[in-house]
């Protein structure tokens, strides 16, 4: 017998249980899904499903789970400015901190607090009588009324006062000192329709969002105002990766990577050799550069993303972030857990 769907009062309850429940400790919790990994100090720290947090102090080879997170909503991404201060996010608007290096964390803002935010950057806008903002504003109060039910999906901080959150729907927020306020993002990106917004790179002043169906953004004055760049393909792009000068390489869906010299400005596709969505990127410490698809494959590109080839070695799963190590080596965050490749494996891979 088919049962009926789940009411919204009832959606709105288990958001609420995941919100309120900490992570259990799960024995399978090296195996579990992660979804990004980050160093703290001599420490890394991976973020993933069920609020999942794991530490590796020996570069990799071992991890074991955090002791306390109090939610278990999936967390998306993770950074630390510090080896002790550290910021992830996740599911249902989630922001949480940690002050010992990813031992223990607590829950900043939820997506309730995040939606109060941007009604709060859209009410200003409409007091200052800014065009549009009476378009904001209405969008922010169905957001409001939707609930804690929009993921982050990245969080970069450029400095360890200045940090920015990005995700679903065109959510952005910024802290200008160190995260005790947080304040809207939304109204100064050009971004009507709402697409999701997906991973941000920072140089110095400049920032670049990476968003669905081909958006770009960019600014050049530390997130006070935000142009569109031309978009070099409708789909959508995960990730962006700052190259020599003023480069910079996009990627996404169907093996779709395009490079610009001249800050976005015009675009060249460059040919990756297969069809497979890109997840995840990295520049490597010789400054050459790695992609990761949805198939476990692993692309070396040369500095300036004008040629890659599959390495040798890949994941036996989807790859969802990357991190070199300081010994060389290459661990991967992904669907069936963390992997770590030793740098003699990576160097027998195809060059580019």
């Amino acid at each position: 017998m088919l049962l009926p769907a789940p009411g919204l009062a009832e959606e709105r309850l288990v958001v609420a249980d995941v919100l309120e429940t900490p992570a259990t400790q799960s024995r399978h919790a090296q195996r579990s899904l992660q979804l990004a990994v980050t160093r703290a100090g001599q420490r890394l720290v991976a973020v993933g499903e069920r609020g999942i947090v794991q530490l590796s102090d020996d570069e990799g080879r071992s991890w074991r789970q955090a002791s306390h997170v109090p939610v278990s909503v999936t967390l998306t991404d993770v950074e630390f400015v510090s080896a002790e201060r550290g910021w992830a996010v996740g599911h249902s608007g989630v922001l949480l901190s940690s002050t010992d290096g990813g031992e223990n964390w607590s829950l900043v803002m939820d997506g309730n607090q995040a939606a109060q935010i941007v009604l709060q950057g859209a009410q200003q806008q409409l007091a200052n009588g800014a065009e549009g903002a009476e378009r904001a504003v209405r969008s922010a109060e169905y957001l409001v009324a939707d609930g804690p039910d929009k993921p982050f999906l990245d969080v970069t901080f450029a400095s360890p006062s200045r940090g920015y959150l990005i995700g679903a729907y065109g959510l952005a927020l910024e802290t200008r000192d160190g995260g005790q306020s947080w304040q809207s993002l939304v109204e100064r990106i050009p971004n009507p329709r709402g697409n999701h917004l997906y991973q941000m790179q920072i140089r110095g002043q400049e920032i670049v969002i990476a968003g669905e169906q081909g958006v770009l953004f960019r600014s050049l004055d530390g997130g006070q105002s935000f142009s569109q760049l031309s978009a070099p393909y409708a789909g959508t792009f995960f990730g962006v990766l700052g190259l020599q000068g003023d480069g910079l390489l996009v990627y996404g869906l169907q093996g779709n990577a395009w490079r610009s010299t001249d800050g976005g400005g015009s675009w060249q596709q460059v040919d990756v050799g297969q069809s497979a969505s890109l997840a995840a990127g990295l520049r490597l410490s010789d400054g050459t550069l790695l992609l990761a698809d949805e198939s476990g494959r692993l692309l070396h590109g040369r500095q300036d993303a004008s040629r890659f080839a599959a390495l040798a070695v890949q994941s036996p799963a989807s790859i969802t972030d990357l991190l070199q190590t300081a010994d060389g080596a290459l661990v991967l965050a992904g669907v069936r857990g963390m992997q770590r490749i030793e740098q003699h494996e990576l160097d027998a891979g195809v060059s580019p």
